[in-house]
C-alpha cells in the first residue's frame, strides 16, 4: 500500500525521495501510530515534506489517495466530541423550498438571535429551522441552508452566503516556486518594471572600456559603471481561502511571476478584505498577526500596492464594524481600503472572478467603487491595463 502512496506523493509534485519514504516504513514498524487516517496523515506529512511551502501539494495529493476512507483499521478513534460537528446528512433543497427561508432581519437581529440560542440550547439539534444544528433551514450551523447565516461547524463554504464563519480553518501560503503554465503572465508583468544604475562602480562598462581602450593608443583601460537595478517596489496584498480557493493555481503562477520580476517585493495574506490585521504564513496567522498600520509606517508611498482577491462576499464585511466573518473588528473593511489607497496613490484591484460576472455581485461593485475604478481581471489583457495603472 505504501509503494503507490509514495508515487501518488511525486504524481502530486511533491519531491520526495527514497529516503523520507523508508523513514515513514520505519516509523510504522516500530509502531508511531496505531491505525488512523489522521495519525497517518501527520505522521507522513513530517516524514516525507521537507519545506512547509509543500504542506498544499501534500494535503491535495493525500486526500486525493485515501479519498473516502475513515480509518485505516475501520475504526474510529474514540474520545473525540464529533456530535456537534460532524455532518449527519446534507439536505438538497429546490429552489422553490430556498425561496421560502426568509433572513431574520438584517445583522443586528441575526447576532442577537444568534446569542439566544446560545443561551437557551442545552443538547444537539439536527434538522429543523430554529436550533444551532446540521442539516436544516436554521440561520445558526452548518450543511443545510439559510440565505443569510452564521456557519457552525462546517468545515467549507456551500452556498457561499454566510454573513460570519466560525470555524477555525488553515488557510495556505500560496508556492512561489510554481512552474508557470502561462508566460505571458510574466511579459504584462514586465511592462511595470523600471531600471537604472545604482550603487558602486562593480559592473563592466564594454562600450566605455572599448573607446577608453581605442582612446588609449590600445592600451586596455576597464571602466565600470553602477550595476543596474529594478527600481520599482511592489506591495502585494493576497486573499486566501474561501471562495478563492477556485482560483489557487492562478494565484501561484501570478505570485510566482512577481517573485520572478520584482526584486524589491513585500507581500501579505488576508481573508476576504483587509481589515486591522495582515499575515505572512498562513497556518499562524491567528499567532503572528501583522498590524496593518505597521505596514503602512514601514513602505512608504513609492511602492506600487497591487491587491488580489476576487471581492466576492457579503457587503456585511465590507460596510459593517464587526462584518469579518472570522473576528470582530471595530473599524469596517471600506474604512480601511481607504487608507491604502490614499497613501499609496498607484494602486490596483486584481480580480480572477470572470468580468462579465462582476456585475452580478453586489460586493464587487462597492470594491470597484472603492478602488475608483481600478480593478482588472486575472487575464494577461487584464494585467496589462493593471500596470499601465500603476506607472
Amino acid at each position: 500500500m505504501l509503494i503507490p502512496f509514495f508515487l501518488a506523493m511525486k504524481q502530486g509534485g511533491l519531491p520526495v525521495s527514497v529516503k523520507e519514504y523508508l523513514t515513514l516504513v520505519e516509523a510504522l514498524e516500530k509502531g508511531v501510530i496505531h491505525g488512523s487516517v489522521d495519525d497517518f496523515y501527520y505522521l507522513s506529512r513530517a516524514t516525507l515534506v521537507k519545506d512547509e511551502t509543500h504542506f498544499d501539494r501534500f494535503d491535495r495529493a493525500f486526500s486525493q489517495y485515501f479519498k473516502g476512507v475513515q480509518a485505516l483499521d475501520a475504526v474510529l478513534p474514540a474520545g473525540i466530541p464529533e456530535e456537534w460537528l460532524r455532518k449527519l446528512a446534507e439536505k438538497t433543497l429546490t429552489e422553490e423550498e430556498k425561496q421560502l427561508i426568509e433572513a431574520l432581519g438584517g445583522w443586528d437581529k441575526l447576532m442577537e438571535t444568534l446569542k439566544k440560542r446560545l443561551e437557551e440550547q442545552k443538547g444537539r439539534h439536527q434538522g429543523g429551522n430554529k436550533w444551532i444544528g446540521t442539516a436544516g433551514t436554521s440561520p445558526f450551523g452548518a450543511y443545510g441552508y439559510n440565505p443569510e447565516g452564521v456557519r457552525i461547524g462546517q468545515d467549507k463554504s456551500r452556498n457561499r452566503s454566510a454573513v460570519k464563519v466560525w470555524d477555525q480553518r488553515e488557510y495556505r501560503d500560496y508556492d512561489a516556486n510554481v512552474e508557470l503554465g502561462i508566460r505571458n503572465i510574466k511579459l504584462a508583468l514586465r511592462r511595470l518594471r523600471r531600471f537604472a544604475r545604482e550603487g558602486a562602480e562593480e559592473e563592466l562598462d564594454m562600450d566605455g572600456t572599448i573607446r577608453a581602450t581605442a582612446g588609449n593608443a590600445g592600451y586596455l583601460d576597464i571602466k565600470l559603471v553602477p550595476e543596474r537595478h529594478n527600481k520599482v517596489k511592489v506591495l502585494l496584498f493576497l486573499d486566501v481561502g474561501g471562495s478563492m480557493d477556485d482560483y489557487v493555481h492562478r494565484c501561484e503562477e501570478l505570485f510566482s511571476a512577481c517573485n520572478t520580476e520584482f526584486k524589491h517585493l513585500e507581500y501579505y495574506y488576508f481573508h476576504n478584505f483587509i481589515y486591522e490585521g495582515v499575515w505572512k504564513n498562513n497556518r499562524l496567522r491567528h499567532a503572528e498577526k501583522i498590524p496593518t498600520f505597521d505596514v503602512l509606517h514601514k513602505y512608504g508611498p513609492d511602492y506600487k500596492l497591487i491587491i488580489v482577491g476576487d471581492a466576492t462576499m457579503s457587503p456585511y464585511e465590507i460596510l459593517q464594524p464587526g462584518g469579518s466573518v472570522e473576528h470582530w473588528n471595530d473599524e469596517t473593511g471600506a474604512i480601511w481600503l481607504q487608507r491604502l489607497t490614499r497613501h499609496y496613490k498607484h494602486a490596483v484591484w486584481i480580480n480572477p472572478t470572470p468580468a462579465e460576472h462582476w456585475a452580478w455581485t453586489q460586493s464587487i461593485k462597492i470594491v470597484r467603487e472603492l478602488m475608483e475604478e481600478r480593478m482588472v481581471p486575472m487575464t494577461v489583457a487584464g494585467l496589462e491595463e493593471g500596470m499601465r495603472t500603476l506607472l
